[in-house]
């Protein structure tokens, strides 16, 4: 077995180096970019070109456990902490790879005008992401997401759009079809698993999550993709870490029932109304409050599900929460860069925002170790509370 690991962005110009083609050659095996063919030796990094990427070594260990366990062994990139969080295997693609030509699905359901499905797909992804949050059939917005995010990593949508005036701007509340949403409150109750009535409402309830996760995703690219930080653009990889987030969350799609056929709330929307001004209380109250929320409940949801004997589900929930790690260390990432740039400290801005913008108290019990996986140590969260408004309570249903 041959195991390399090198650096995820092209130092050319910042293509993700997940989907790169790999070659065997007269010098070894190179990793060959998917936007413009610069290739990189696995072992050294090093490119015909003049550019180096960055490379790791790698080893295969015992555990140290009883029996013959091994665990993959990386080189930490820097000082401090590291801890490997998702491993995937390089040119990771879907099943049916989407078609790029033409937006022309016929079951886009009543709400979606015939003219707009008619149009040529849009040349930026700003303009990507703002027809997908304009998207109100639930299986087109994941049909689109999944070609717009297919596009910009191949580098075949090459702008970002950042200098190009967007047609119209990003909804203040994404449409949806035929959905009866509530107040959080009053969602009827779902169970805990144990029959398939209730295992139906549980995923429902999930799907509405991802649906709404798949819109704050793009939102984050409409709605702040534009930014500034001390006089700079954001990085490329913003861009495609949030397109990354966007994709991992439209794979919950089989239900055994379908979308719509129970009550859901807009609990995750409101927060992002909350938190439009300012990407700082974005990525602070959406993906290190309620999205690390999820890591917290997700495994006793995984857990009802694998007592009822429906490992069908568990697979789909344990590929739900393993992305959830990444889609917070995204988050933290981004917001660990902006404090950064703007010389605050990340544990007490964090707390300022939650204070300022959160209603009630984070509730534990914690899962702490995928939390710090994610880089949430326990000062960030720890006996805080939120003073926006009444207090409201966060349960294992609503987050």
């Amino acid at each position: 077995m041959q195991l390399y690991a090198m650096e995820s962005t092209c130092p050319h110009l910042g293509a993700d180096m997940g989907h790169a083609d790999i070659e065997d050659t007269d010098v070894g095996l190179v990793a060959v970019c998917p936007w413009h063919r610069y290739d990189f030796d696995l072992k050294t990094g090093h490119s015909e070109t003049g550019l180096r990427a960055c490379t790791f070594e790698i080893q295969i260990r015992n555990s140290g456990d009883e029996g013959n366990d091994q665990v993959i062994w990386v080189e930490a990139p820097g000082d401090g902490e590291w801890e490997v969080v998702e491993l995937r295997p390089v040119s990771e693609d879907f099943a049916d790879p989407p078609n790029l030509s033409r937006l022309s699905l016929n079951d886009a359901g009543p709400t979606q005008p015939q003219e707009e499905l008619d149009q040529p797909p849009p040349t930026t992804l700003l303009e990507w992401a703002v027809l997908i949050l304009n998207t109100s059939q639930p299986q087109l917005k994941v049909d689109r997401t999944r070609q717009a995010v297919t596009a910009f990593r191949t580098g075949k949508l090459k702008s970002v759009g950042r200098n190009k005036p967007l047609a119209r701007p990003p909804p203040d509340m994404p449409p949806r079809d035929q959905l009866n949403v509530v107040q959080p409150g009053k969602v009827a109750k779902r169970g805990k698993a144990g029959s398939v009535k209730s295992r139906i409402a549980i995923l429902h309830a999930l799907a509405n999550i991802e649906q709404w996760a798949i819109d704050l995703a793009w939102d984050m690219i409409a709605r702040f993709g534009k930014e500034k930080i001390d006089g700079d653009p954001l990085p490329h990889q913003f861009f495609l870490d949030w397109t990354k987030v966007a994709e991992d969350e439209s794979k919950l799609e089989e239900l055994g029932s379908y979308y719509g056929s129970h009550t859901v709330h807009a609990g995750l929307w409101e927060s992002a109304q909350q938190t439009s001004h300012s990407l700082s209380s974005r990525l602070c109250i959406i993906h290190l409050v309620h999205e690390a929320r999820g890591l917290d409940v997700n495994p006793a949801t995984i857990a009802k599900f694998r007592n009822a004997g429906d490992l069908d589900s568990v697979k789909v929930l344990e590929i739900i929460h393993h992305d959830e790690i990444t889609h917070v260390t995204a988050g933290h990432r981004w917001f660990s860069f902006l404090c950064e740039k703007n010389g605050v400290d990340p544990v007490a801005t964090f707390r300022e925002e939650v204070r300022n913008h959160f209603s009630g108290a984070l509730k534990g019990p914690f899962n702490e170790e995928d939390r710090r996986k994610a880089g949430m140590t326990p000062d960030f969260y720890e006996d805080l509370r939120g003073e926006l408004g009444q207090p409201t309570q966060m349960n294992d249903q609503t987050y």
